[in-house]
């Protein structure tokens, strides 16, 4: 994490891109890359630049990261 926030393109390596709706994108980590919010590798990234989103539940532990312009979740 950069002071700027989660910088996606600096661990652009461990992620595969899943799904890219414009301001809405979904990653896999392949690398073992830490989550910012808790320092322990995470299984999924959603990045949304939506101000109003609406996710399903996710099977495990979650942690939320808000940075001024996007929301990120990643589970666990």
């Amino acid at each position: 994490m950069t002071d700027d926030g989660f910088d996606v393109h600096e661990v652009r390596h461990g992620l595969k891109l899943h799904r890219d709706t414009g301001d809405t994108k979904l990653f896999e980590n392949r690398k073992e890359v830490a989550c910012p919010a808790c320092e322990k590798p995470f299984s999924d990234l959603l990045i949304s630049e939506k101000r109003h989103n609406s996710f399903n539940p996710p099977e495990g532990r979650f942690c939320v990261v808000r940075e001024s312009d996007r929301i990120l979740v990643f589970t666990h």
